[in-house]
């Protein structure tokens, strides 16, 4: 797939993953929902069945409110900026003013708590959402449900939820959890039962392996129906299997297509099998800029303060980790600089010194949007993206790269319920407006 555009927009004449997969014979195709379902008589790489999900129509585009830090360069005081209340609440407004459909609130302990900081910014803002993590292992599934229903509440329903199981187990023993990989993730299908159940208004009873929950009940219900939205990543065999069983969106880190096109069929052939349907997601952050060549600059100026002993030091960090999601982004890069380009415009340089998503989208306009039509064609409609500093680099893709893009009507300025006649650009001479300027010069 990552061989379908070009660095400079271009389709060339290599066969896109999408045809890859349904090359095949297949016996037959059921069309379902958001996916396309093949029972075949040949060989597959999951089984007999295998779920692609259909190419997304348009997408909804998501900002970030960065809590655990936000700067000109990476890994350096030089150019850092204070993480405020002030200044997070200019990125959240800029964002609802701009039309993004929300903004991810990071979560862990490098972050301020994504709840409270939530609970801040959302009376500020009008239609922006608010996706913020719920944790299991870390609290309760029936103070977790009320949490949830309350801000769903005072936020006139837009809250979204991210589940994080958690990927790190020395951070994880800090804040009281020494569950292995695969207890953490049964705790989680225990918890997303006790949590979708509260909320869809039952007086629960009811006992697992982890948790237990005896007339638990959530009195005050959410606006959005039947509960906010659950939005989920996980890499690993168990992550699937509870996306499968539980959640709305399932989301990936910003892998090269062909990879996120594999990862997508597996977890969408694991909700088949349940008889459901996700939607996908993406998490990226972007660099774009008028020209390819400002862009790349601009990339390579982000890493500009980051020394060899900074990144040896994250990846003796990531080593730790048991998230197969982070090992996928390590494994990227390997902590080496001049591999950072790991598919056509998607960089890893981020990836470095940051955890989590590690890659971002490098070009100019068209280059970026093409590349994003990309994963849209893999079945991706939601992109969580991300750019540094986070409040101009807001602007910047909003204006430069929304008109660009096939956007639902949840996303853009064209939600607004008044809207003046601009953008109108500066009086020329105090006298003429610029698009006047424009009409006579057409």
């Amino acid at each position: 797939m990552s061989d379908m555009i070009d660095k400079n927009g271009k389709l060339n004449k290599l066969s896109c993953l999408r045809e890859r997969l349904t090359a095949a014979p297949v016996l037959a195709i059921r069309l379902s929902g958001n996916c396309m379902t093949f029972a075949s008589s040949t060989s597959r790489p999951f089984g007999e069945t295998i779920a692609v999900p259909a190419p997304a129509a348009q997408a909804n585009i998501l900002w970030f409110i960065p809590t655990h830090g936000d700067g000109c360069y990476l890994a350096t005081t030089e150019g850092a900026r204070d993480v405020s209340l002030p200044y997070l609440t200019q990125i959240a407004q800029a964002a609802d003013n701009l039309g993004y459909y929300g903004v991810l609130l990071p979560t862990g302990r490098s972050c301020e708590d994504s709840w409270i900081v939530a609970s801040a910014l959302a009376p500020l803002t009008r239609r922006l959402r608010y996706l913020v993590a719920i944790r299991p292992g870390l609290m309760t599934p029936t103070v977790a449900a009320r949490m949830s229903a309350t801000l769903d509440r005072i936020s006139g329903g837009r809250l979204l939820i991210n589940v994080v199981t958690g990927g790190d187990p020395v951070e994880l023993k800090g804040e009281g959890v020494f569950l292995d990989h695969a207890e953490r993730y049964a705790v989680t299908d225990e918890f997303l039962t006790i949590w979708r159940r509260l909320l869809q208004g039952e007086n629960l009873t009811w006992q697992g392996q982890h948790l237990a929950v005896e007339d638990g009940r959530v009195l005050y219900p959410p606006v959005q129906k039947p509960y906010p939205p659950l939005y989920f990543g996980g890499s690993s065999p168990a992550g699937i299997e509870v996306a499968a069983e539980h959640v709305d969106h399932y989301l990936t880190w910003g892998e090269p297509p062909a990879q996120v096109g594999e990862k997508l069929q597996v977890a969408a052939a694991a909700a088949a099998r349940k008889g459901r349907r996700l939607k996908f997601g993406i998490r990226l952050h972007v660099i774009v800029r008028e020209t390819n060549e400002e862009a790349w600059a601009a990339a390579d100026r982000l890493i500009s303060r980051v020394d060899d002993a900074t990144i040896a030091l994250a990846q003796k960090t990531y080593a730790r980790m048991d998230s197969e999601g982070q090992r996928r982004m390590s494994a990227l890069h390997g902590g080496r600089r001049d591999q950072l380009e790991v598919a056509p415009n998607l960089w890893a340089g981020v990836g470095l010194v940051r955890g989590g998503a590690g890659t971002a989208l490098v070009g100019d306009p068209e280059t970026v949007a093409a590349r994003m039509k990309e994963y849209m064609a893999l079945g991706i409609e939601s992109f969580i993206l991300s750019g540094y500093p986070h409040l101009e680099e807001a602007y910047r893709f909003a204006e430069l790269v929304f008109p660009l893009l096939p956007l639902a009507n949840t996303t853009g300025r064209g939600q607004r319920e008044i809207r003046n006649e601009g953008p109108f650009g500066e009086m020329i001479a105090n006298d003429v407006p610029p698009a006047e300027r424009a009409r006579a010069q057409s």
